[in-house]
């Protein structure tokens, strides 16, 4: 489908091109933002043995609380933004989207399929790095810009927070440089060809631990959401935000979930490979033989795997106090993938099969 779409296109512009394949990927992941928004609902409710929306629905018919997404953007939308007496306009506005951005600019490097990317860079993993780090920017910008002494108290713990993991992050992901030997998103995926045990979830298990655990505090996510926790008076560095300004933070947080699954799935998990791989499933299952080959259907369902994990975090695990979470950052996760980074350079340097045979 996506190749039909490419060559489809190819007689255009490469300027109307790129418009266009933009806009065919940002409206289907802006829609994947809107409703997981109604997945965390359901799955949560489901876990405390509640209903979750079930009553917005599309004419006249409930369809189980689909509508509610929907109406949630409606209703932000015609909310009036109001800008504090004394706050910088100009930054007021312009945080969110430094925001949001990042976790869409990322996507422009990330593979679906072989082959199947929007820019593929040889510095793949440098670029999501770089460009994922302007996402704090957005949270500091914003509680000073807000001239609130809340927001910019609660900028700076997040900030904080942010920093902390993104260091023990930006170890773990050079852990995978080590064992692929390459930047290159796509040439990751490659070098984990095989079933299941070629994965680096396995020689990488406790750098995937820290990755993710990680993506869990750079989202703000439970149990490490301080910056908008419920048992607080205000709700962080966003507490001055209303309506749309308010949603676009909104829904950074959730573009940066599905972002952070996406790379985990890429640098752990095969990518697109399938775990079946190299068992002729067409042969032998003639009917569903296609759907267990490689494709972009195995990179969703490991992205979908780990947004319900996420969401499984949020109903399970009690909110950690700062201090837990900067000790676990600073002084158990920076330690953890220096060491590890050291077992992997020798594994890869005594080819340590499968992953690095001869």
């Amino acid at each position: 489908m996506i190749d039909w779409v490419i060559t489809t296109l190819g007689h255009l512009p490469v300027v109307v091109r790129t418009v266009i394949l933009i806009a065919l990927f940002l409206i289907p992941l802006m829609l994947s933002v809107a409703y997981l928004t109604y997945a965390e609902r359901k799955i949560i409710g489901a876990m405390q043995v509640r209903m979750g929306p079930n009553r917005v629905g599309f004419f006249g018919f409930s369809l189980w609380g689909l509508g509610q997404p929907i109406a949630d953007a409606v209703k932000l939308m015609f909310k009036e933004i109001i800008i504090p007496t004394g706050a910088n306009k100009y930054l007021f506005i312009i945080s969110p989207i430094l925001s949001i951005a990042p976790a869409l600019a990322a996507w422009a490097v990330i593979p679906f399929d072989k082959g199947v990317v929007f820019a593929d860079i040889n510095a793949g993993l440098l670029y999501v790095l770089a460009v994922t780090s302007i996402g704090v920017y957005g949270v500091i910008i914003a509680g000073w810009a807000s001239n609130s002494k809340y927001a910019l108290l609660g900028a700076m713990r997040s900030a904080a927070q942010i920093v902390a993991y993104e260091i023990a992050m930006g170890f773990a992901l050079v852990g995978v440089l080590m064992a692929a030997g390459s930047l290159n998103l796509g040439e990751i995926v490659a070098a984990q060809k095989g079933n299941i045990g070629h994965w680096f979830v396995w020689p990488l298990l406790p750098l995937f631990v820290v990755y993710f655990i990680s993506g869990v505090a750079e989202t703000n996510r439970a149990p490490f959401d301080v910056a908008e926790g419920e048992s607080e008076i205000v709700a962080g560095f966003h507490v001055e935000y209303s309506g749309m300004a308010f949603a676009v933070f909104f829904l950074a947080e959730y573009a940066n979930m599905i972002l952070i699954s996406g790379l985990a799935s890429i640098l752990f998990l095969g990518g697109w490979l399938s775990p079946l791989a190299g068992w002729d499933a067409a042969t032998t299952l003639p009917l569903i033989g296609p759907i267990l080959d490689s494709g972009v259907h195995w990179l969703l369902i490991k992205i979908s795997f780990f947004l319900f994990v996420f969401l499984w975090l949020r109903a399970t695990f009690p909110r950690y106090r700062y201090d837990q979470i900067m000790r676990l950052g600073w002084k158990v996760f920076i330690p953890i993938t220096i060491v590890w980074l050291i077992v992997v350079g020798i594994a890869v340097l005594a080819k340590l099969p499968p992953w690095w045979g001869a």
